[in-house]
C-alpha cells in the first residue's frame, strides 16, 4: 500500500491530539502506574555478556554517536551530537546554578555496553568546560544508568574500576567524584523521585515500544510495517509510540527540575511514509529470510504469523507533536542525521554510490542487528533456528546493497522542562 506524505500529516495532527487526551488528559497520573507488559519487559534486552554475538561487541552505530573518532563518519556524528549535549548542560547552568554542587544524569535504555561510559566521560568533560567558564567549582557528579531488567548490568559493573581509575587518570584534581549506579525498570514509568534530575539522556533505546501493538493478525507474514501490511497495521503502531511517548514525556515532567534537560537519539524515519526503505526495509529482509526456512519446512508459518517486533520508527512531524501536545517540555533542538546500515563502512557515507556486492557489510549488519533482536526471535521460535536465520539474513542483506546503500535516518532532540 502506499501513504501520501500529504495524507498522512493531516492524520497525525488528528490522530494525536485524539490519543493525546485519552492517554494524558482524560487519566489521572497514578493510572500511568499500570504495568507495562511483562512479557516484553522480561525478555527485551541487548544480547549480554561480551561474546561474538553480543550487543558490548556489536554496538559500533550507537558508539558513533558518541565516541571521536578517527574517520570521518564518527567526526561527522559528533559534530551533529556533541554540541547539543554540550548547549543543553550550558543552559542548565545558567538556569540553575547547580554546577558547583551535585549534577544528576540518568542515562535511559544504557543497554550493556562501554557505549554509557563514553556518554559519562563527554558529559564530564562538558561539565568541566563549563564550570572554568564560569568560574564555579566543578560539581561531583551522580550517574543513573536504566534498562530493563534483563539488561546485563554486572557487565557494566565490571567495568567500572577501570573507568574511576581513568578519570583519576585524566581529570586529577579538577574533577569532583562521580558516583554511577543502576536503577532497572522500563523508562515508561516512574524511575526516580520527584525533581531530582538535572539531564535525561537516550541514544537508540525511544523507539522500543512498551508492548507489541494490538490488532497485528492481519499482518500475515510481515514482522514490522511493510510494503505490503495494511492500514490497520500502521494505525496501530503508531497509536502504541503516540501512547509510549506521551508517558515518558510525562514521567520525566515529574523528575527533571525546571530549567533540566533530555538529549534524546532516536531512530526515525525521512518522512510520513512509513513503509519508506529506510525505515522497515531492515525488518522486511529478516521476514523475508524467515519465510525463506518457512518453505523449507524449518520455522512455522504460524510463527512468523504471530510475530511481530516491539519497534516504532517515528518522523520529525510525530515527535514535534507529541512534545507540542504534551506540554511539559519546550523544543529547544531536533536534528537529522544518517548512518549506513553497516556502521564500518565509512566510505561513501553520505553519497549513493552502489559497489559491486561485499559479503563482508552484509555479515556485519547481521551481527548488529542480531545483538538486539536475538532474546526476541528465541523467546518465539527457539534458539536452534537463530545461526541459520542470520546466515540467511546476512546474504539478503548483501544483495540488498548491492541495489542500494540504504540508511538509518536519525533524529536528536534537546528539550528543556518548563
Amino acid at each position: 500500500m502506499c501513504f501520501s506524505e500529504t495524507d498522512h500529516y493531516a492524520y497525525h495532527q488528528s490522530f494525536w491530539e485524539f490519543y493525546y487526551r485519552r492517554a494524558i488528559q482524560e487519566k489521572p497520573i497514578d493510572q500511568f502506574q499500570e504495568e507495562i507488559d511483562m512479557e516484553t519487559v522480561n525478555i527485551l534486552h541487548m544480547n549480554t555478556g561480551d561474546g561474538e554475538s553480543s550487543y558490548a561487541s556489536n554496538s559500533l552505530l550507537q558508539r558513533c554517536l558518541e565516541l571521536y573518532g578517527k574517520i570521518c563518519l564518527q567526526e561527522r556524528v559528533i559534530k551533529k551530537t556533541l554540541p547539543i549535549l554540550k548547549h543543553a548542560i550550558k543552559d542548565i547552568a545558567n538556569h540553575d546554578g547547580v554546577l558547583g554542587q551535585c549534577f544528576k544524569v540518568a542515562d535511559l535504555g544504557c543497554s550493556s555496553s562501554k557505549n554509557t561510559l563514553l556518554v559519562i566521560s563527554n558529559i564530564i568533560d562538558i561539565v568541566i568546560e563549563v564550570s572554568k567558564a564560569n568560574n564555579t567549582k566543578v560539581p561531583q557528579l551522580q550517574v543513573c544508568l536504566n534498562d530493563l531488567i534483563g539488561n546485563d548490568f554486572n557487565y557494566l559493573f565490571k567495568l567500572l574500576p577501570d573507568f574511576y581509575a581513568m578519570l583519576k587518570k585524566e581529570k586529577g584534581d579538577i574533577f569532583g567524584n562521580c558516583f554511577v549506579s543502576a536503577i532497572p525498570g522500563s523508562f515508561y514509568d516512574r524511575l526516580f523521585p520527584d525533581k531530582s534530575l538535572h539531564l535525561v539522556h537516550s541514544s537508540y533505546s525511544l523507539h522500543w515500544l512498551s508492548q507489541v501493538p494490538e490488532g497485528l493478525e492481519n499482518n500475515q507474514l510481515n514482522i514490522y510495517i511493510a510494503k505490503t501490511s495494511p492500514p490497520n497495521v500502521f494505525q496501530s503502531y503508531e497509536k502504541q509510540f503516540h501512547t509510549d511517548f506521551a508517558k515518558f514525556l510525562q514521567m520525566r515532567s515529574e523528575e527533571v527540575v525546571c530549567g533540566g534537560c533530555m538529549v534524546l537519539i532516536i531512530v526515525g524515519r525521512r518522512n510520513a511514509n512509513p513503509s519508506n526503505d529506510d525505515s522497515c526495509h531492515i525488518w522486511e529482509l529478516l521476514a523475508q529470510s524467515l519465510v525463506d526456512m518457512v518453505q523449507e519446512g524449518l520455522v512455522r508459518e504460524s510463527d512468523v504469523k504471530s510475530f511481530n517486533v516491539p519497534i516504532y520508527y517515528p518522523c520529525e512531524g510525530e515527535v514535534w507533536n507529541a512534545i507540542q501536545y504534551e506540554g511539559s517540555f519546550s523544543l529547544d533542538n531536533l536534528n537529522v542525521f544518517e548512518l549506513n546500515w553497516d556502521p564500518n563502512d565509512a566510505y561513501n557515507a553520505y553519497t549513493n554510490d552502489i559497489t559491486e556486492p561485499n559479503q563482508t557489510h552484509g555479515e556485519n549488519i547481521a551481527k548488529v542487528v542480531r545483538a538486539f533482536s536475538e532474546p526476541l526471535l528465541i523467546y518465539h521460535f527457539g534458539s536452534s533456528i537463530i545461526d541459520e536465520l542470520f546466515k540467511r539474513y546476512g546474504n539478503h542483506v548483501t544483495r540488498n546493497m548491492a541495489k542500494k546503500k540504504t540508511r538509518y535516518f536519525n533524529l536528536v532532540i534537546s528539550l528543556t522542562k518548563k
